[in-house]
């Protein structure tokens, strides 16, 4: 995992996800379990974080969701998905999840697809 520690800054443990979405921990786990967020393990203590950019403005990141499903479906594992995610390509510009973040799905999904073929 020390590839996503150099690709992913910025963990919230679940508590602090569940006070973003103004949730409770126990649905933020339902969250999870649905493929709405994803969450690893990690840090000592050993704790179930997500990261901080699939939480914008109080809300699961925008077409974050069927990203996730998508690349499910194609075979990647949770930590494979994130890496994904949070790598820049030069041809998007930028990272997928920042284009989720901004909304545009389209490109990310279109690349997603072609992944999981």
């Amino acid at each position: 995992m020390t590839d996503l520690d150099a690709l992913i800054t910025d963990w919230l443990p679940l508590p602090d996800v569940a006070e973003r979405l103004d949730l409770e921990v126990s649905r933020v786990r339902r969250l999870i379990e649905e493929g709405q967020l994803i969450a690893v393990r990690r840090g000592d203590p050993v704790l179930r974080v997500v990261p901080e950019a699939m939480i914008t403005d109080g809300e699961v990141t925008p077409h974050l969701a069927g990203t996730i499903t998508i690349l499910r479906d194609g075979g990647f594992e949770d930590e494979e998905l994130l890496a994904w995610l949070f790598t820049p390509d030069e041809s998007l510009p930028g990272r997928p999840i920042d284009h989720l973040r901004r909304g545009q799905r389209g490109e990310v999904r279109r690349r997603a697809l072609a992944l999981a073929l």
